[in-house]
């Protein structure tokens, strides 16, 4: 290999690597993510903790985000929405407990954004489909 092919593939790596240190973002399967601001890196950082059913730390994340000044409405609305499946499931809340968390998130979603929706998917969930739907019905009175 000449010199020049070796100094351009070691900028290259170091450039690639350099991604992951100052964005925080890398996955476990090496994907590099490059988030524009923290509350992004929030946003992406709950909805995984969530995903992969840590429910503490993603409950944890996303109210610290609804919480921060610096987050976008959009942002505030999706960690509402995050918030609500957590508590609909939650096992460590009664069930009336559970319901009135989840009813209040959605409600926050909606204070936000009055167009706010879920996807097919999401409305036809057994748990929080109904209370999600019920909010809506209330609201749109």
């Amino acid at each position: 290999m000449n010199r020049s092919k070796y100094v351009l593939s070691l900028f290259f790596t170091v450039f690639v690597l350099s991604g992951c240190v100052t964005s925080q973002s890398c996955g476990e399967d090496g994907d590099v993510r490059l988030f524009r601001t923290p509350t992004e890196y929030m946003v992406n950082n709950g909805i995984k903790n969530y995903e992969d059913g840590n429910y503490t730390v993603a409950m944890s994340i996303l109210q610290g985000l609804v919480e921060n000044k610096a987050a976008t409405k959009g942002e505030k609305v999706l960690a509402y929405k995050y918030l609500a499946f957590i508590h609909c499931v939650s096992p460590s809340e009664s069930r009336d407990v559970r319901e009135k968390m989840c009813r209040e998130s959605f409600k926050k979603a909606f204070d936000l954004n009055p167009n706010f929706s879920l996807s097919q998917a999401e409305a036809g969930h057994p748990v929080w489909g109904p209370v999600f739907s019920s909010v809506r019905n209330k609201l749109s009175k």
